[in-house]
Formats: C-alpha cells, sequence, structure tokens
C-alpha cells in the first residue's frame, strides 16, 4: 500500500473512531437519562467500544476484509436503543425504529466471518432478511409504539421516555401481536444462521478449525444470545422470569459480548500468523526442493495430513508425487499452481474442505509458486554457469592444443634449424657470427619454455591424459616451494578436474607470493559424492575471500559448478582452503 492508500486508511480509522465515541457518549446520557445506572453504563460502553476497539485493530491489519468495519458498526448502532431515553421525539423514534440494527450487523459479522463477505446463497439470505426484518418491522412497530402506555417494550422502562414522533394515534392495541411476530422471526432468523454456521463448521478444513477456535467460540456464544433475548418477547414464562432473572441474562449477555470482539479479532491474529507460516514455506524450501519435505511443510500449514503434492515432470508430461506415482488434476480438491509464463509446475491433492478458504489455498499456492520458480531459476542459473566455465575450459584446451601444435611446433621446428646452423658455422672465422647464431639459439630455446609453460597454464595436457592425480604431482614439482600431493587416483568429471586444479593453482599462488609459506600440503579425497580439495600452508594467514579477486573469482567459479568454498586463514597460522564440487 502506498503512502496515499495508507493516509485513507488512517482519516478513515479516525473517523470511525471518533463517531464511536460520539455514539457512546449520547447512549450513555441518553440511557443515564432514563434511570440506568452508572455500572449499567459502564457494562454498555464496554461492549459497545470492545466492538469498536476489535473493529479498529482488525480494520488496520486488513483494510480490504469487511470484518473491521463491521465490527465498528456493531459497536456504533449497540447505542441507538439508548436513544430511547430522550424527551426527543424524533431522536425516540428513531432509537425505537433502529433499536436492533446492531443484531443484524452482528448477523452479518458472523455470517461473513473471516472472509469478509457472503458466501453462499442462505446466508446471503439471512442477512437480507434480518436487515429488511428491521427496517421494515422496526418501522411498523415504532408506528404502533406508545411509550407511555407501553412498559417494558423497551429495555429502558422509563416514564418519562418519549413521546414517539412517528406514532399512530388509535393503533397501540397492535402492537403487541407485532412485536411478538417481529420477534419471533428474529428468532427463526438467528436459528438460521445457527444452521448455517453449523455447515460451515463441518466443511471447514482442521487448519481453518484450529485457526479461528476463538472466533468460532466467540460467534457460538453470540448465537445463543441472540436467540436468547429473542425468547424473552416470544415465550411468555421467559418474559415472566422476573426482573431479577432478565437483569441476570443481560448481565451475562453484555458479559459475553465483550469477549466476542476480542475472540473475532484473535481469530483474525491467528490467521494472521497462519498466513506468516505459508510465507515461511519459501524459506523451508530453500533450494532442494525435496518432495517428501515439500509436501510435509505444506500438510502442515494447510492443516491436512492427506495431502498429495504432485511435482511436473515434463519427460512424463504428467504430475508426480514423491513414490514416483502419478497425481491427476480430475476430481475435487485439486489446486494446480503454474508459472508466470503458464508452465505447470505443481498440483496440490487436498481434503476438499480447503476450497472452502480460498485465501488460504492461494496464499499457499503463490508460496509454493515462488519457490519452485526460483528453484527453477536457480538450476537455470547454474546450467548456464556451468556451460560458460565448460566453454571456457573447451577454449582452453584448444587453445593450449593449437600451441602445442602451432606456434610450438613451428618454434623447435625453427630452433632445429638454427642448431644446423650453428653446427655448420662451427669452422667460421667470424666469431661474432657464431656468437650471435648462439644468442639466437638461446633466446628461441627460453621462447618454447615460455610457451610451453604459457600452454601448460592454460589447460595442463596431463590433466586431460592422465587425470588431476597425476596433474597435481606434476604442478607440485613445478612449484616453487616444498608441496606434498596425497590425491586418490581416480577419474571425475571434465569440468569438476580443471576446477580442482586451478583451485589449487590459485592456493599455491597465493602461499607462495602473499602467505610467504615455506611448505604447502594438498589432498584430493572423495567424500559422500563429493570430491573435496584441501590446501593447508604455514605462512602468515589473514587471507580473505571477500578481498582478494583470486579467491572472489575461485568462489564464483566453484559455484558455476554447485561447489563451496571455504577459507580458514587465522592471522599468524597459516591458511587452508577448502573446495568441495559434487562428483556423483
Amino acid at each position: 500500500m502506498d503512502s496515499q492508500g495508507k493516509r485513507a486508511v488512517r482519516l478513515r480509522l479516525t473517523g470511525a473512531a471518533a463517531l464511536a465515541v460520539v455514539s457512546g457518549s449520547a447512549g450513555s446520557w441518553a440511557y443515564l437519562r432514563a434511570g440506568g445506572s452508572a455500572g449499567d453504563v459502564v457494562r454498555d460502553l464496554s461492549v459497545g467500544w470492545a466492538y469498536a476497539a476489535a473493529g479498529l485493530m482488525a480494520w488496520r491489519r486488513r483494510p480490504a476484509n469487511r470484518t473491521g468495519p463491521l465490527m465498528i458498526a456493531e459497536g456504533v448502532t449497540w447505542f441507538l436503543g439508548n436513544l430511547q431515553g430522550t424527551s426527543v421525539p424524533a431522536l425516540f423514534a428513531f432509537g425505537a425504529w433502529w433499536e436492533a440494527l446492531n443484531m443484524a450487523i452482528l448477523l452479518h459479522l458472523i455470517l461473513c466471518f473471516p472472509e469478509g463477505r457472503l458466501t453462499t446463497v442462505l446466508t446471503r439470505r439471512l442477512v437480507q432478511f434480518a436487515y429488511g426484518l428491521v427496517a421494515v418491522g422496526g418501522l411498523l412497530r415504532t408506528l404502533l409504539f406508545d411509550p407511555a402506555r407501553s412498559t417494558g417494550a423497551t429495555y429502558l422502562d422509563c416514564a418519562g421516555c418519549g413521546p414517539n414522533a412517528l406514532f399512530i394515534p388509535g393503533t397501540h392495541d397492535l402492537f403487541g401481536p407485532v412485536d411478538t411476530v417481529y420477534h419471533a422471526l428474529g428468532w427463526v432468523i438467528s436459528a438460521g444462521a445457527a444452521v448455517a454456521i453449523v455447515q460451515r463448521w463441518r466443511h471447514a478444513s482442521a487448519a481453518r478449525r484450529q485457526a479461528l477456535l476463538p472466533a468460532w467460540i466467540g460467534i457460538g456464544v453470540a448465537v445463543v444470545f441472540l436467540m436468547w433475548d429473542m425468547l424473552f418477547y416470544v415465550v411468555p414464562w421467559f418474559g415472566n422470569a422476573g426482573d431479577t432473572g432478565e437483569q441476570a441474562v443481560y448481565l451475562l449477555s453484555d458479559l459475553a459480548q465483550v469477549a466476542v470482539p476480542f475472540a473475532f479479532l484473535a481469530g483474525l491474529l491467528r490467521m494472521h500468523l497462519q498466513r506468516a507460516e505459508v510465507s515461511g514455506l519459501v524459506i523451508e524450501v530453500g533450494t532442494d526442493p525435496d518432495p517428501a519435505r515439500l509436501r510435509e511443510a505444506l500438510a502442515r500449514v494447510l492443516g491436512d495430513p492427506t495431502l498429495r503434492l504432485g511435482l511436473w515432470r515434463e519427460e512424463r508430461r504428467a504430475y508426480v508425487d514423491g513414490s514416483g506415482r502419478e497425481v491427476t488434476a480430475d476430481g475435487t480438491g485439486r489446486t494446480p499452481v503454474g508459472a508466470a509464463d503458464g508452465r505447470p509446475l505443481a498440483l496440490l491433492h487436498h481434503d476438499p474442505a480447503l476450497m472452502d478458504d480460498p485465501e488460504l489455498l492461494a496464499s499457499v499456492a503463490a508460496a509454493l509458486r515462488l519457490a519452485l520458480e526460483n528453484v527453477w531459476l536457480r538450476s537455470r542459473a547454474r546450467d548456464v554457469s556451468t556451460r560458460i566455465v565448460e566453454a571456457a575450459d573447451s577454449e582452453r584446451k584448444r587453445l593450449e592444443r593449437d600451441l602445442h601444435d602451432g606456434a610450438q611446433a613451428r618454434l623447435v621446428f625453427a630452433l632445429m634449424a638454427l642448431r644446423r646452423v650453428e653446427r655448420g658455422l662451427a669452422d667460421h672465422p667470424d666469431a661474432a657470427l657464431r656468437e650471435s647464431v648462439t644468442e639466437a639459439e638461446s633466446s628461441l630455446r627460453l621462447a618454447i619454455e615460455e610457451l610451453r609453460g604459457l600452454a601448460h597454464g592454460l589447460h595442463p595436457a596431463v590433466l586431460t591424459r592422465e587425470g588431476l592425480g597425476p596433474a597435481l604431482t606434476a604442478l607440485a614439482r613445478e612449484a616453487t616451494l616444498p608441496v606434498v600431493v596425497a590425491a586418490e587416483p581416480r577419474r571425475y568429471d571434465a569440468v569438476v578436474e580443471s576446477t580442482a586444479y586451478f583451485t589449487v593453482c590459485e592456493a599455491l599462488s597465493n602461499a607462495a607470493k602473499h602467505a610467504g609459506a615455506r611448505a604447502v600440503s594438498v589432498s584430493a579425497t572423495h567424500q559422500d559424492g563429493r570430491l573435496v580439495i584441501e590446501t593447508v600452508d604455514d605462512g602468515v594467514g589473514g587471507a580473505d575471500s571477500m578481498r582478494g579477486s583470486g579467491l572472489r573469482g575461485l568462489a564464483d567459479r566453484l559455484a558455476a559448478v554447485d561447489g563451496v568454498l571455504h577459507v580458514h586463514s587465522p592471522a599468524g597460522g597459516g591458511t587452508r582452503i577448502r573446495a568441495e564440487l559434487p562428483c556423483g
């Protein structure tokens, strides 16, 4: 979200908070005027402002979700019925008409949680009926309501309330039957909501149930007290429970209602933590998407131990699980995961109940897509790097061969011809001429040696012919300091051998030029499918692979073939360079 969007959210939150404060203050003033005690007012404020506070936190965390605004609306409308405590006819009528609006909003909140939208036809119809009942039934009830004659018709029970600006004189006798039908319909809608909630619980996945457990408890409590409250006006013996019984029910209802909004908020936060666990999938998968480990991580996040994960295999043109069996894309409970360019990556075969949580599935699919595409890109990068190294080695071999078979051979022929000339001039009287020929022969011989060294540095022929061990032994003989070599007599891939050889070359060069070493030991061993090269010198230490261009380039070359470089070089303690290359 950009800065402008964040500013808009802050403005909406500030406005909503101000509206909740104004509504609560006005409702509390009217409640006190109607004879409510300070304890009643505190209890009333606690419920309304608890919804508002939880809604503000939820809206701030998830601006696109309607759950937060609905909780705020529940907190604001909680106090509307208290306006019946005023002596202003219009305010009394408004409070009487919309007294139950908060119940319709609570029903809406219950049925759309946690997505913030109504997902079934049943829930949409229930919410429509609830708002319709409050709007139409509340108006009809208000038109027939004479506060002077209807003591007990409102929870305020104040003789000084009203008058009702909308009351139609002479219709008061109809109020009782209409009020009973009004609350009976409210009870039916609440019962329908209970059925819808039970259905959602039964069809929910284990992960969804666990994440939303606090909210489900709050929803259950809210529905029970919605139905209980309606029964006070429908079932006679509920209504005749007496003041003590009625007050006890209202007290329990209010105490439960205070906990409900925070139960909703706890559910949202637990879902947020679940989404955070999803984002950790990318890190957990890492660079090696082992199917078994990946399936286990996905099953844990989705809460589905029966999950099957099929990774796309191009050679089989099918999704294949960790045991090599195909995972078909037909049927319910399948979520395909594709790359941005349309390439198939994976298929999730999961509990069909997870289809009711599209946000969780979408976030898991996105995390899996990112992880698999990262692995694919790394693989492509390794392939490209390996091809570059192979091409460079091939070019070195070609240059070495061309120098050996071309320029070096011609120089050798020239040297042989010059020696014949020198022998022919053995009796020549011109000593200066004989000396010039001798100098030319020496220079040509030196040039041949330098050219041979250059060709050997590009790519030693012994490495190609005999392998790494003999090549390292030959390198040790040519070194300017004593070198002990211990290498297993086995062949490796050409790229692996050349990379290992030039690793030792760089290590010997550093030991001679920078470390002031007196001796170096070199080892080449095969360990668990990897070629391990170690060079240890007794120099001054202090080598840093991040600063030296040679070691840094060496690390890059090793990384190109999926190898790693470790440098241990404490000051005054010599240098140990360890390279590991996969070799099968």
